[in-house]
């Protein structure tokens, strides 16, 4: 059952026209775009992963082909779904928003079979708005959760007015009261993070802190008729063509493979060997590179020596262990030259702002604030690419 009736009191029935048989006459609008739409959708993240694998490979086809042979597409979509996870509650809330102001600003141009937003909204449950406003709290940034609390309010005070116009009451304690004692909690607890920011520069912060508990008895109610289908539709094409490219520079940045250093103590070769023979040699191979050009002598920096081999565990073969190191080059080790290997912690980002609020950083989510902590341990000399005891 979806969240809100089909109809409420003082709001006309929506009805379809039909022809002279009396069948519902049909319509080419949200059907059609739902059809494509759900045809399409799918096909997204296969294009993010695809891009992302192309750029990791630096655009060659051959080092592409060979981590589509070898990375594991369960891999591939765990990274995808943690990255942007996210996205979710935006979609959700945002195009929530939308329709709920159309319907409740121009009844009479909510048409769920010809707006594929009027249609959206008609057939969302409200467990899913509060899905994703739970959803929400937890993946977003602390910086983003008073835009959430705006959102979430909008929301609840549209669908209040649109089911029970005929209680004044329930309706201006919603929109009015609620919005105003979440506003003055915002800025006792925010309040002290906001100065901060403005102090140290950092307009966006303090207006992502700012902004929201403010502008949350804005939409509260409708606007007018005569522009809520031109701006409600247009900012949902809006949103619709900039999410995707947003999401899409995140998962770029996002690691599919484990970092991890190799060790190689290249052993003698054949063609080195007394006698030239092979039986005199132990884990003689070569080393390939670049998807197959072979180097005698073993790995291109190792001249005739040990060194640490640093960047994206591909695979380990029963005759190979395959990294793409930071020059984005594919190195066949031998595993008879391998002397030990250690996984290498991703590094931590950058953070963007010092701001905090009671010791909670802004660019913190709530679910990793809540996470226990990774203990702090000493770095392995091998991830920054040196060779142990050596300085």
């Amino acid at each position: 059952m979806g969240e809100d009736r089909a109809t409420a009191p003082g709001v006309p029935r929506i009805t379809t026209s039909s022809d002279r048989s009396g069948r519902p006459r049909r319509m080419a609008g949200a059907r059609q775009a739902q059809q494509w739409l759900l045809t399409l959708l799918p096909t997204f993240p296969v294009l993010l992963l695809v891009l992302r694998l192309w750029q990791l490979s630096q655009q060659d086809m051959s080092t592409m082909l060979l981590l589509v042979q070898y990375v594991s597409p369960l891999g591939l979509l765990s990274a995808l779904l943690i990255a942007l996870v996210w996205a979710f509650p935006v979609v959700v809330l945002a195009f929530g928003v939308l329709g709920r102001l159309l319907r409740l600003s121009a009844p009479d141009r909510f048409d769920p079979e010809r707006s594929l937003l009027a249609s959206g909204t008609a057939r969302t449950p409200g467990w899913v708005i509060t899905a994703a406003v739970a959803l929400g709290s937890l993946t977003w940034q602390l910086r983003f959760l008073p835009s959430l609390l705006m959102l979430g309010l909008w929301l609840l005070a549209l669908r209040t007015r649109y089911l029970h116009p005929d209680q004044p009451t329930r309706v201006l304690v919603v929109s009015v009261a609620l919005p105003l004692a979440a506003a003055v909690v915002a800025y006792t607890v925010l309040g002290p993070a906001i100065w901060t920011a403005y102090q140290d520069g950092e307009v966006a912060t303090a207006a992502l802190l700012a902004v929201p508990p403010a502008a949350t008895i804005v939409l509260t109610g409708p606007i007018p008729g005569w522009i809520a289908p031109t701006l409600t539709h247009g900012l949902a094409f809006t949103v619709a063509a900039v999410l995707p490219v947003v999401m899409g520079a995140v998962f770029l940045r996002v690691p599919l493979l484990p970092t991890a250093a190799v060790e190689v103590v290249p052993k003698e070769s054949a063609a080195t060997a007394p006698g030239g023979t092979a039986a005199a040699t132990t884990g003689a191979s070569t080393v390939p590179k670049n998807g197959g050009t072979a180097t005698p002598d073993g790995p291109a920096s190792a001249v005739g020596g040990r060194e640490v081999v640093l960047g994206a565990l591909i695979a380990v073969t029963d005759t190979s262990t395959i990294v793409l190191d930071r020059t984005a080059t594919v190195r066949f080790v031998p595993n008879g030259w391998v002397e030990s290997q250690v996984l290498c912690p991703q590094p931590a980002a950058v953070p963007y702002s010092l701001v905090s609020v009671r010791g909670w950083p802004v660019e913190e989510t709530a679910l990793n604030w809540m996470m226990p902590r990774r203990p702090l341990a000493d770095p392995d000399v091998r991830c920054e690419g040196r060779l142990p005891g050596v300085r």
